[in-house]
């Protein structure tokens, strides 16, 4: 391993100490003192737990007469924790010389980065994390067969002074780093731009963020063998399933220990067990779990448990069913639905094929309750032909039963809706019965949260359309050996879709952007398995025949045409532009109030034509309602847009970047007036970038950073040596911009604060294999998303590199990998689309039962189906006054049985008083009644949640190609002509 063993003297170094604090420091410089302090503390604290580990338990183990453990399962379970220790002793010495001198330099940033980045520290954790597991299992097996070394563990967790246990020392390593990730992300919050310490600290994050990936990634790798290897040994050797396990050709997926849970026919809870659950890339098994006995030992190390496989199944073969559902989906195939566990299904449910399962009945009793309120709106119709008036029999009262059956309508879906939230349930094939028709078992877990129950819908769905033919495999990572598959976390081509096919003329593909909107219709499953919700706006078209404009709909399982425009010039860029924030104005004059926001801006798209027009269309629905247009100074072609709270860019062929000031009014930008106009450069503006308060706009070689309010420049810089190269593309990730030239295949990192060039990757090596003797490659698109860098080729080769997420410096630091998915010719775009799952879906029950309906009730006769909200609106919605509600107590039919038929709940018990509020009196004629009272209550409880991301990413070019395939085609799937223009739209894990 390259490591001697070397003698120390027993000199101890100083341990670092942080002298007296001087006087005149700022706020930032006293908080940074307070940061290293921390640093060195926690430093001192592990280092001390590392000598622990040698001093206390492998030392005396190795000179115990008789051993407890054998000298080599001593070697093996201590592996690489002295030389750990090493390491971390010249960073304490390193530590206390710039302590020593922090008064006066204060760096610390450029230490992390010369300690951690070299190689030995990777091989000695490395070493150290995948042998833990095995550490940890030979520590087990021992106290198992070994009272002498049971009580010796025993023995030094009392004699020690924190009672931790050696599990607990041995931990310490594998949290390390991502204790150093917070306490430098600390210190960077703190470190104003400009400090000599900013660059190297950000430095440092990016090589401390790499290091704990690569360390979470092989323990990861590490615990899915072991697992997988613990549940081939519950298995007999000679059956097919072991067969399968041992191959090695199976990714371990996810696997949890649910509760499954067994009901009888009439939906009572019979028992509940639970089950080590194992999704692998291709099946799914299922198996008991065995503790036995271990109990004592397990307070010193985590036991793991043994398997008894209870069944197994392909993925193709399994099927999620959420409540509610079981009538659609299966039953037309004439499939007798048995319940795993119960000991037979009921007469009644085989004559009816089918059982109800789960929440007793609940899916029957809102089909109930929908027909009582078709009953109740034809009771309806017929009192609002009476003559007479009548106290207690009219319109008022008829219209707030139908808006009380409504609402327990809604109560009921959400009833459902949180009986979906934990039950995992599946449709499993079982065998055949006498007469050979298929019989499918339904079993019925509970999850521990509704996070998870979204992970394993999700995993199973995408594990799913991994199997299909395209993604067998859909990525190669370009190892020399060639062998090593794509990680778990890639993402898998879900569809690919023609575009402008309907036209029949040859149009090229010019931009695309995501309009999202939030649907609230959706099912718990179809959140977890769907593309971001919304439309695909996908412009192009041809010199001399015009441009064209295609609407895709995401909100189906597939995506399908909704709309299609022409227009007089081809779309050479688009902008998607959300509502502005809460109290966020476009014209920078004055904050809005929230009143005159509801009356503002909708999320807009903006398109630049090749005639030099600029369009805003209203991206609320697919109305396209063309808001504001206006022609670009000089006629000039718009070659890219952007936009800044105060401005929208325009990058003009001329050299010319316009600017159109924002206005509060219902038209996001001021198109009517001329624009500021400056020029960049004698070339074209190829491509614009907002970060912070600056725009950056590149013209030929040189990229032009400019203040986004005062449109002042601030600073230009060379970013290529060579003058025929312009700067085509600009992505922001952390501190850092990647850019990509017009020529040649290599992209460049450059600093955001300081403007330096970082780095440089030649994307040709990364794709010699799968084009060789390909030597000229220009890369057409770029695109950044959750620590990926998606790079798109002149050759329709797509390449994915691995970059960090965190506020460091986005340097490249693996191999990525290559999609075997690809495009005919050039990628013409990358693009994004995501949506934000609902809020809610993540709310516990009991949060649920605290708040206030979340949407207005409506009048009868309205459809009860909402149309989709974009998501901008979702906010405002909430924050909007509820309409006012009465509530009515019949004296006379108080002790009845049943639900108060008012469409409020009864009064609170707790006597406290109801607001009053104004109230229409055009609806609610009778306030007069004492029986009667007015209710309102504000509906503005948004509380910060974790937000869930649902991700794809759209690759347009020229035809579909699958690179995997030789050319002439070896039966890979056509999933589009050659010639048409193409979408690819990959579906991204959601991370958890």
């Amino acid at each position: 391993m390259g490591l001697l063993e070397v003698s120390v003297t027993d000199m101890k170094p100083p341990a670092p100490e942080l002298g007296p604090m001087p006087d005149g420091l700022s706020p930032q410089q006293v908080v940074r003192r307070h940061i290293l302090g921390s640093i060195v503390q926690s430093e001192g604290s592990y280092v001390e737990s590392l000598k622990r580990v040698l001093q206390d338990y492998r030392n005396p183990l190795m000179e115990m007469e008789p051993k407890a453990l054998s000298a080599r399962k001593c070697q093996v379970v201590f592996f690489r924790v002295k030389e750990i220790l090493h390491c971390h002793s010249m960073f304490q010495i390193a530590l206390s010389s710039r302590v020593a001198e922090w008064d006066s330099t204060e760096k610390i940033g450029d230490l992390f980065v010369a300690s951690f980045s070299k190689s030995v520290v990777l091989d000695v954790y490395s070493d150290y994390v995948n042998n833990f597991t095995n550490a940890m299992s030979i520590i087990k097996k021992a106290c198992l067969t070994k009272p002498a070394f049971l009580e010796f563990l025993k023995r030094r967790q009392v004699c020690s002074p924190d009672r931790v246990t050696l599990y607990g020392l041995m931990v310490k390593p594998i949290q390390r780093f991502p204790q150093f990730i917070l306490l430098l992300q600390d210190m960077l919050k703190n470190t104003p731009r400009g400090h000599p310490d900013r660059l190297s600290l950000q430095l440092a994050l990016t090589e401390l963020e790499t290091l704990a990936e690569k360390l979470n990634e092989q323990k990861r790798l590490a615990d899915q063998v072991a697992e997988i290897q613990q549940l081939t040994k519950s298995v007999s050797d000679r059956s097919s399933l072991n067969k399968l396990l041992t191959s090695g050709q199976r990714q371990l997926l996810l696997c949890e220990t649910l509760t499954e849970t067994v009901y009888g026919d009439r939906g009572q809870l019979i028992k509940s067990k639970e089950r080590r659950v194992f999704l692998l890339s291709d099946m799914l098994v299922c198996a008991n779990i065995n503790f036995k006995g271990q109990l004592e030992i397990s307070s010193l190390v985590p036991l793991g448990p043994k398997y008894v496989v209870k069944w197994n199944t392909a993925l193709p073969q399994v099927q999620v069913v959420e409540v509610g559902q079981e009538g659609s989906s299966y039953d037309k195939d004439n499939v007798l639905i048995q319940h795993a566990g119960a000991k037979k299904a009921s007469a009644a449910g085989q004559a009816q094929n089918k059982v109800y399962l789960g929440p007793p009945r609940l899916f029957q009793e809102l089909q109930d309750l929908q027909k009582d309120l078709a009953v109740v709106e034809q009771i309806t119709l017929l009192v609002s032909t009476l003559h007479g008036t009548y106290q207690n029999l009219n319109m008022t009262v008829a219209q707030d039963w139908c808006l009380a059956l409504q609402r327990l309508m809604r109560v009921k879906e959400e009833e459902i809706h949180s009986a979906n939230k934990c039950r995992l349930r599946l449709l499993l094939p079982g065998k055949p019965d006498k007469s050979g028709r298929p019989i499918s078992f339904m079993v019925v877990f509970i999850t521990p949260n509704p996070l998870s129950k979204i992970s394993w819908v999700n995993r199973l769905h995408l594990a799913k359309i991994g199997l299909r033919e395209e993604n067998q495999p859909g990525w190669l990572c370009p190892d020399e050996d060639r062998k090593s598959r794509a990680p778990f976390w890639c993402p898998v081509l879900a569809c690919c879709i023609p575009a402008f096919s309907s036209r029949g003329l040859r149009l090229q593909l010019g931009a695309l952007i995501h309009s999202p909107v939030s649907c609230p219709l959706l099912g718990f499953s179809a959140v977890s398995t769907s593309l971001p919700q919304g439309y695909l706006w996908v412009g192009g078209g041809q010199e001399g025949a015009g441009g064209q404009v295609e609407i895709f709909s995401l909100n189906r399982p597939a995506p399908r045409t909704v709309k299609s425009f022409p227009l007089v010039a081809p779309v050479l860029c688009m902008e998607y532009i959300p509502e502005p924030e809460e109290g966020e104005s476009r014209d920078g004059d004055k904050k809005c109030s929230a009143a005159d926001s509801s009356a503002g801006v909708h999320p807009t798209v903006c398109l630049g034509l090749q005639d030099g027009s600029i369009l805003v269309y209203s991206s609320v629905d697919t109305g396209t309602q063309c808001l504001a247009t206006c022609r670009s100074p000089g006629l000039q072609p718009v070659l890219c847009l952007q936009h800044s709270p105060f401005h929208l860019f325009a990058g003009l062929q001329d050299g010319t970047l316009a600017a159109y000031p924002g206005t509060s009014g219902g038209v996001p930008w001021d198109l009517e007036s001329p624009p500021v106009c400056l020029t960049v450069g004698p070339g074209p503006v190829r491509t614009l970038l907002s970060l912070d308060d600056t725009v950056w706009a590149s013209c030929g070689p040189r990229v032009t950073v400019l203040d986004a309010t005062s449109l002042q420049t601030q600073q230009s810089f060379e970013a290529h040596q060579d003058a025929a190269a312009s700067v085509t593309h600009m992505v922001k990730a952390g501190s850092g911009v990647w850019m990509a030239f017009s020529s040649g295949s290599s992209i460049r990192l450059f600093h955001t604060e300081t403007l330096e060039h970082l780095q440089e990757i030649n994307i040709a090596t990364r794709t010699t294999f799968l084009l060789p003797g390909q030597k000229h490659l220009c890369v057409t698109s770029l695109l950044i998303c959750q620590g990926l860098l998606w790079v798109g080729t002149d050759q329709g080769v797509i390449v994915l590199l691995p970059v960090p997420r965190l506020e460091g410096i986005p340097k490249i630091t693996g191999k990525g990998m290559v999609s075997l998915n690809g495009h005919c010719g050039p990628v013409a775009f990358l693009a994004v689309a995501t949506s934000i799952l609902a809020p809610d879906i993540l709310r516990s029950d009991q949060e649920e039962a605290e708040g206030p309906q979340a949407e207005e009730d409506k009048p009868d006769g309205q459809a009860h189906e909402p149309a989709p909200v974009p998501a901008s609106h979702v906010g405002r919605e909430l924050t909007r006054k509820k309409g006012i509600l009465l509530q009515y107590r019949l004296r006379s039919t108080a002790h009845l049985p049943g639900p108060l038929l008012s469409v409020r709940e009864p009064e609170p018990m707790d006597g406290s008083a109801l607001e009053h509020s104004e109230e229409d009196g055009s609806i609610y004629e009778m306030a007069d009644d004492p029986d009667i009272w007015v209710r309102s209550r504000p509906c503005a409880r948004d509380a910060h949640r974790k937000e869930i991301c649902s991700v794809a990413i759209i690759s347009g070019g020229q035809g579909y190609r699958n690179f995997g395939s030789a050319p002439g085609g070896s039966g890979k799937p056509a999933l589009c002509g050659e010639t048409d223009s193409a979408l690819l739209i990959w579906q991204v894990p959601l991370t958890l």
